[in-house]
């Protein structure tokens, strides 16, 4: 309001002049600030008891825009399949009330052999989306132009963007292809290079269970709750690390994917894990406890295999249940189910 009332912003209001008097007399603020009582006095004239009746007993009428509005009926939300920003997430597909017993993983591949230092940055979709990649195809094949993409922070509530951007950072390097950068992978045991997304997308419909394995500080940087979510919707059951941040390691758990951590000393170099092997992990389906060890079986292209032991980053009893619960969103909605 001073800068208005001086028409300038390029002084201070607490010690310069608003403006002068025609006769020279310069006016500042604390001129013109009202006192305490003049302030109640016009509050006492001005704001009545009646206005705030008037007002909120519209409140929730709305304009002619809002009114204009088609309402579905029913009293859960009406999921458009045509939308391009929210689609309803599979999370609770097919959910059976009782948890099922836990799984032994068998057969399973791996999307990304990664290095030290993997952040969520690295993980999370974020930022534009580039017309060429996997989400810009998405959104083009749906009549989205490239000019309309926006973000993947504007389409967080659609998997179907979000999952497409997951491990599609252009700085990561996957070590199952060589000598690029970004989301790319291969299909095993063909070898195939394709986008992480497709590869995902093959191997799942070939029911192949999926793997992430890194180095040191997986997940480090800010809390992201896409690179959890991501990772489970590209088909990874497990995550093979040297360490963990903290809370990407509990958002895995909430989200059922098994964090795995190998032995002290170890990691996929020493072991001589390349990431073109088949690998099943055993020890899940019987006895799962906090810190449990796992044993890890690697079968290698030229008929090696390696056997190993990692840690189940479980870290409690209560994460434990929410793995074999899938989740913690299906944790809370099965115990809703039951109370019901």
């Amino acid at each position: 309001m001073a800068y208005a009332l001086a028409g300038r912003i390029d002084f201070d209001p607490l010690t310069e002049p608003l403006d002068y008097t025609e006769d020279g007399r310069p006016v500042y603020l604390k001129d013109v600030w009202p006192s305490q009582s003049e302030i109640s006095e016009a509050i006492q004239k001005s704001v009545k008891p009646n206005m705030y009746r008037e007002r909120y007993a519209r409140v929730f009428d709305g304009d002619e825009r809002w009114k204009g509005l088609e309402v579905p009926e029913g009293s859960s939300y009406n999921w458009s399949h045509d939308s391009t920003y929210i689609q309803e997430p599979p999370f609770f597909t097919d959910l059976p009330i009782e948890v099922p017993p836990g799984k032994d993983i068998n057969g399973a591949r791996v999307l990304a052999l990664l290095g030290d230092s993997v952040t969520t940055d690295h993980i999370s979709p974020a930022g534009s989306i580039p017309a060429n990649s996997p989400a810009g195809k998405y959104l083009i094949e749906h009549g989205v132009q490239p000019k309309d993409f926006n973000s993947y922070g504007s389409r967080r509530g659609n998997h179907e963007v979000m999952m497409r951007g997951t491990f599609a950072n252009i700085r990561l390097k996957n070590l199952l292809v060589p000598g690029t950068e970004g989301g790319w992978s291969i299909h095993l045991p063909d070898g195939e290079k394709m986008s992480l997304y497709d590869a995902s997308m093959k191997y799942q419909s070939e029911n192949v269970p999926l793997l992430v394995i890194a180095g040191k500080e997986y997940g480090s940087g800010s809390s992201r709750d896409w690179a959890a979510k991501g990772t489970l919707l590209l088909g990874i059951k497990a995550v093979i690390a040297e360490s963990y941040e903290r809370i990407h390691r509990s958002n895995l758990v909430g989200l059922g994917v098994l964090p795995l951590q190998f032995k002290e000393g170890e990691n996929a170099a020493s072991l001589g894990l390349t990431g073109r092997e088949s690998y099943s992990i055993s020890g899940i389906k019987e006895d799962l406890t906090p810190h449990k060890k796992l044993t890890i079986t690697a079968a290698g292209e030229n008929g090696k295999t390696v056997k190993f032991e990692a840690i189940a980053r479980l870290d409690s009893h209560v994460d434990v249940e929410y793995y074999l619960n899938g989740g913690i969103l299906q944790t809370v909605l099965r115990q809703m189910l039951k109370n019901a």
